[in-house]
């Protein structure tokens, strides 16, 4: 690899870093290339990136970047995943990727900045997605609301159940 190509793979994973809301690290120690490309695919379906890169330059790009500290694990053969709109959904695919294939080991990495260890990565994986917590906030802000309607409400539904029974009385009677 000459050095144009090392600084365009450093400018490639720094943009990487620039634009993650999560990467992770992984140790990848015997897995067939069709189960690296089932792993690459799952991830991309989820919104990520899978790399593999030399440590020299992966940690030049990590330097001015907000996942600094996750350099230290960076020892060994390891690939980076990048998870760029939803973590939850990246950190899923790869810790249930980790479970069925246990060549895949995954050694932590970083979320938002902050570095996270492997129990970390499996405790984000089993977060509700983007979604559903989504649902629960509005959920959760319409509730009062709509409580407040139904009290509000029901007295007029009772005087207007009053008044068409009144009403109903009344035809009898005049009916009579």
């Amino acid at each position: 690899m000459n050095r144009t190509e090392k600084e365009a793979v450093v400018a490639e994973l720094h943009e990487n870093f620039g634009r993650a809301s999560v990467a992770l690290v992984a140790t990848n120690r015997g897995l067939t290339v069709g189960e690296s490309t089932e792993l690459r695919r799952a991830i991309r379906n989820a919104g990520g990136h899978m790399r593999v890169a030399k440590h020299t330059l992966t940690r030049r790009a990590l330097a001015d970047t907000r996942f600094g500290d996750m350099a230290r694990f960076l020892e060994g053969p390891r690939g980076l995943v990048f998870g760029f709109d939803n973590p939850v959904a990246v950190a899923k695919v790869l810790v249930d990727f980790a479970d069925a294939h246990p060549k895949l080991e995954i050694d932590g990495g970083a979320l938002e900045g902050q570095v996270i260890e492997t129990k970390g990565v499996q405790d984000l994986a089993k977060m509700p997605d983007l979604a559903t917590l989504q649902a629960r906030v509005v959920r959760m802000v319409t509730a009062p609301g709509s409580r407040i309607a139904s009290q509000v409400a029901a007295p007029a539904a009772r005087i207007a159940g009053a008044l068409a029974a009144r009403v109903e009385q009344l035809e009898e009677g005049s009916a009579a």
